[in-house]
């Protein structure tokens, strides 16, 4: 059956019925005869359809009216469907209407037995004047018009009809100007039809031509019928006749020959009776055949051999053909049966030693083993494309793996306890598994057939000069085996299923050991198990490396690890336990090696890959800490209010979320990411490389270029530490110069010193609280973090006391006491670069005036530091001998050391 046809266009798509019809479409019919039905609207077209070819066919609308589809039907394809539609109209003929059909105009006819012939087409009459007769509503009385005009009439087409009778009827209320216009109207009217008759016969030549070729084909076929039966037929009647006589006639002959042949029957019969063996064996040839009794064939054919192979009686002759031409098919039945496959090795080997027996020509132990070759190379071809069409018919579904949960990949610990469930497995895993199958199965009897055949146990002819086509046909069946399992292992099946797909190519490969087959064989499929063993591998780490991407769903911000310097957050072990269970699971499967298999890691370009692979583990993971500490820089800008000085806000180190957030703040969570990292490259790193290399993998310090390949981890550490710098340090400097004049508070001023002003209170308060903020987390980056927060401090105060124009007494003495606290509270995280700028702005106040102020410099420091003891302490990581809150006279001042003593108390 071919495709149903469709109809995707017409021209026309409307007309009267009638209308010649050009439909187009696809699968419309082979030939005219596949053409087998067509209708317009429902109508019968079939008549007058014309088939030109597949796409077009031309017909005759039938008297349809209204919309409907145009459905063709053929003997290849059935009935077919429409796209477009057509529209028939059934149009008025006139007598003021050019038609190039006869339209019957006789009135009706009635009979006596009251049945009235068919009623003309009805139509409407067009005015001829062209007028409209919308003002005539009142009818002029058919009685006056009788009276009138008698028998005449005012219909056009009426024999009676007079044009009086026509104007009182329909245009009795038309004024004389009118009408004048309706006759001028009538006459050019008539006019244009008298010259327009060739326009008319063109515009109708279809018509005009269909009647001629009617009128042909009528002719031509009278005149074939002349010539096909004559002017006179009744002759070939009177000789079919006497030939029917004649035939009838010989039925009696036929009686007095069949005696004879009886007579000669009865001869026949006595002699078939005495060989009875002979003349039925081709009868029992054929009942053993069906049978199966192939050996009782062979040993009554021997014994008829023996009695009659030298017989010169022409009837035995005759038998003894027909037993040869049975035992012909019987050999090319068995022929055809070594051919047919599957079979097993004991069935061939009877079927070889029959057609031996049978003296088959040619070598059948040797079309036996090409047989089997050639099933093991079909088979294999049958079964990949088998698994390639229910792929394709069920999409792709080579990356069907399970998983742990519905959002995340499953973890190598779960890939190491799973159990394949191969009705879930791909189309391609399955199709690996059963190439193994049939490789399994049918390869050892291809190769045990073949030895029996050259150790001569089949009880032919050996043929030495075999041994080498022999091998060409177990290598090519192996090499088509390698070749198809090695497409079906795509790059993108999943480890699990990789696993499963070594397991079982090992297996098959280990029956095959056993065989004793050449090494050129065996080195066939040892390869691609090589190369399959560092798919598993790649595909294990790679699998690995995408759940180390997905870590990040994972971290909770906890210190639940704490180590010599810091603390870390559970996500470093996961992932440090993740290349471990790689590593173990990878040297389980793929890096260990099997029966004749060699070391997978022993070439310096699968070092290369493995050097590779390895790097990616930790390039997820760097990306992992990447997107762990910046995925909270879009909610801290837009969290983010202007920094302030503490006289008027709360510090900028303890400005806190807001309370629909609960998780730490992004500066937390920078920090704890910046311990990570430092974890990772310190300890992680050489951990990683020393269990590997006591799980036998090559060494990574050796691979070219490894001392850069963490750059990635480098430059987000610097990353990190810069945005935390800037959360920290930018809103904490920002703070001094306001506060240093707030109030209006000038350095010139007479103001007695007592304390350090508050701007040097208020820097000490929040690097106590950034102080605090990464010691709880790690202590290690103390120095690196506050190194740079003091070294923007000194360059600010450098800057700002570079910028007063004048320095009253008591200014140069509070300067002075606030720099040199500062910088001596600030030593033990002071880089060259800050003391420098410490000193640059001491040595930009003017020095005391006299020993007096000198004395007085140093009565305050004193002062302020016994008592600071406790925020100085904080920075000094000292504690304070006695911890007292003595009475300030800053409030303020107060509340940041109550501040500090929560902040250090937890």
């Amino acid at each position: 059956m071919g495709p149903p046809p469709v109809v995707t266009g017409i021209s026309p798509k409307e007309g009267p019925p009638g209308t010649r019809v050009i439909v187009r479409g696809e699968f419309l019919g082979s030939r005219a005869q596949d053409l087998i039905g067509l209708t317009i609207c429902g109508c019968d077209c079939l008549l007058s359809a014309e088939w030109k070819s597949q796409n077009k066919i031309i017909a005759r609308s039938g008297p349809c009216k209204g919309r409907g589809d145009i459905i063709v039907t053929t003997r290849s394809g059935g009935q077919g469907t429409s796209t477009v539609q057509f529209r028939g109209y059934h149009e008025t003929i006139g007598p003021m209407k050019e038609s190039a059909v006869w339209v019957e105009e006789a009135p009706m006819q009635s009979f006596v037995w009251g049945r009235r012939a068919l009623s003309p087409t009805n139509y409407q009459q067009e005015d001829p004047l062209g007028l409209s007769v919308e003002g005539n509503e009142k009818k002029f009385p058919e009685d006056e018009l009788i009276e009138l005009f008698g028998d005449g009439s005012g219909e056009l087409a009426s024999d009676k009809f007079h044009p009086g009778w026509f104007l009182l009827q329909h245009h009795h209320a038309t004024t004389l100007d009118d009408l004048k216009a309706g006759l001028a109207y009538l006459r050019r009217k008539v006019h244009s039809q008298k010259e327009g008759q060739l326009s008319f016969l063109k515009a109708n030549v279809g018509s005009v031509m269909e009647q001629l070729d009617t009128i042909v084909l009528l002719k031509e076929q009278f005149e074939s019928d002349v010539q096909k039966h004559g002017s006179d037929p009744t002759t070939k009647l009177e000789k079919a006749i006497k030939e029917s006589m004649a035939e009838a006639n010989k039925l009696f002959d036929d009686v007095l020959a069949r005696r004879d042949r009886a007579d000669a029957t009865r001869n026949a019969l006595s002699l078939m009776q005495r060989y009875r063996f002979l003349f039925c064996m081709p009868v029992n040839i054929e009942k053993n055949i069906k049978r199966g009794n192939y050996d009782l064939v062979i040993n009554d054919y021997a014994r008829v051999k023996n009695l009659f192979g030298n017989t010169e009686v022409e009837v035995f002759k005759r038998v003894l053909v027909e037993i040869d031409e049975r035992i012909g098919k019987l050999r090319n039945m068995l022929h055809k049966k070594l051919e047919e496959m599957p079979a097993t090795l004991d069935e061939q080997k009877k079927i070889i030693r029959n057609m031996v027996n049978l003296e088959a020509e040619g070598d059948p132990a040797w079309d036996a083993i090409v047989s089997h070759a050639r099933h093991l190379e079909k088979s294999i071809t049958a079964c990949v494309h088998e698994h390639l069409e229910s792929e394709s018919a069920g999409g792709d579904d080579s990356s069907k793996t399970p998983k742990s949960n519905g959002s995340t990949p499953m973890s190598v610990k779960q890939l190491r306890l799973y159990k394949n469930d191969i009705n879930n497995a791909p189309v391609r895993v399955l199709c690996v598994e059963a190439i193994c199958d049939v490789v399994m199965e049918q390869l050892p009897d291809l190769w045990r057939l073949g030895q029996s055949y050259f150790t001569g146990q089949l009880h032919v002819t050996v043929d030495i000069e075999k041994q080498i086509p022999f091998k060409n046909l177990v290598l090519s069946g192996m090499q088509h085996a390698a070749n198809a399992m090695k497409s079906s292992c795509s790059s993108n099946l999943e480890a699990s299923w990789l696993l499963y797909n070594l397991r079982c190519v090992r297996q098959m490969y280990a029956s095959l050991i056993h065989l004793d087959l050449p090494n050129e064989a065996l080195d066939i499929f040892g390869k691609f198990i090589f190369d399959l063993r560092f798919q598993c591998m790649a595909a294990l780490f790679k699998q690995t490396a995408e759940n180390i991407g997905a870590l990040h769903r994972k971290e909770t911000w906890q210190m639940e690890c704490l180590y010599e310097d810091g603390g870390i957050t559970r996500l470093v072990i996961l992932f440090e336990e993740m290349i471990m269970e790689v590593s173990k699971l990878s040297r389980e499967t793929a890096v260990a090696c099997g029966p004749r298999e060699g070391p997978l890691l022993a070439g310096s370009a699968y070092q290369a890959l493995y050097h590779n692979a390895v790097r990616t583990l930790f390039t997820s993971f760097a990306r992992c800490l990447r997107q762990l500490a910046f995925s909270g820089s879009e909610d801290a800008m837009e969290d983010e209010e202007p920094s302030v000085s503490q006289l008027i806000a709360s510090p900028t180190g303890y400005r806190t979320r807001d309370n629909k957030q609960h998780g730490p703040t992004w500066e937390q969570c920078l920090l704890i990411s910046l311990s990570n990292i430092r974890y990772t490259l310190n300890t992680v790193l050489p951990r990683v490389v020393e269990f590997l290399k006591a799980q036998g993998y090559p060494e990574l310090s050796t691979a070219v270029g490894w001392s850069s390949d963490w750059t990635e981890l480098e430059n987000l550490d610097a990353a990190v530490l810069d945005a935390y710098l800037e959360r920290r340090c930018d809103p904490l400097v920002g703070t001094i110069e306001p506060s240093m004049y707030l109030g209006g508070l000038e350095w010139d001023s007479e103001v007695e010193p007592t304390h350090i002003r508050p701007y040097a209170q208020e820097a000490l308060a929040n690097l106590i609280a950034v102080h605090a903020e990464v010691r709880r987390v790690s202590p290690s980056l103390l120095k690196r973090v506050l190194s740079h927060i003091v070294e923007t401090i000194a360059e600010e105060l450098a800057r700002l006391m570079s910028c007063v124009t004048k320095f009253g007494p008591s200014g140069i003495i509070q300067a002075r006491a606030d720099i040199t606290l500062l910088s001596k509270a600030l030593s033990r995280y002071s880089t060259p670069r800050a003391r420098s700028f410490f000193e640059e702005a001491l040595d930009v106040i003017p020095p005391p005036r006299n020993k007096e102020d000198a004395s007085r410099i140093e009565a305050l420091l004193f002062k302020v530091t016994r008592t600071m003891r406790l925020q100085l302490s904080c920075l000094t990581d000292q504690k304070p001998d006695n911890i007292i809150v003595e009475g300030i006279d800053s409030d303020r001042t107060t509340t940041v050391t109550i501040q500090i003593l929560k902040f250090v108390g937890g």
